[in-house]
């Protein structure tokens, strides 16, 4: 599950991840280690565009992925929503160490920049890229609970 969920996306990750639109997509965007900064930051930053203009670097060689089997499901018995996706691998990575994935919601895959992305959730993932295949496992990478 995600170690912060952004400020922006508060409220709204179950709701975005239901890919309410046409062209719209989840987008995993691996973050060096150099540089990152504390969640307490990184939380802060309303989009992709902004959170790379700080400290924080995107890990460019191993690239972005956009996440498959996305799924939001409702469990009633346990009063929440959790939304999973299928595992992310990337094959053969190499380039900087990483600390982190950030998901985010991109509204339209066909055009627009990082600022039109949303960060939704930061996952720590502390790998450093020897040219093997690497696999971030996702299961449930985000959980809404009701207050009681």
């Amino acid at each position: 599950m995600a170690n912060i969920t952004f400020n922006v996306a508060l409220g709204r990750v179950a709701s975005l991840a239901a890919l309410p639109a046409a062209n719209d997509a989840l987008i995993a965007v691996p973050i060096e280690t150099t540089g990152i900064v504390a969640d307490s930051v990184m939380r802060d930053y309303d989009d992709l565009a902004a959170l790379l203009a700080g400290a924080s670097n995107e890990q460019t060689t191993m690239g972005r992925k956009t996440l498959t089997g996305v799924t939001v499901t409702v469990d009633d018995t346990n009063d929440r929503v959790a939304v999973d996706a299928a595992d992310i691998t990337w094959t053969a990575a190499t380039g900087n160490a990483i600390s982190a994935i950030v998901i985010c919601y991109d509204p339209d895959t066909t055009g627009g920049t990082d600022a039109d992305l949303i960060p939704l959730t930061k996952h720590d993932f502390a790998i450093t890229p020897d040219s093997s295949d690497v696999t971030a496992t996702v299961a449930d990478f985000f959980r809404a609970t009701s207050a009681a």
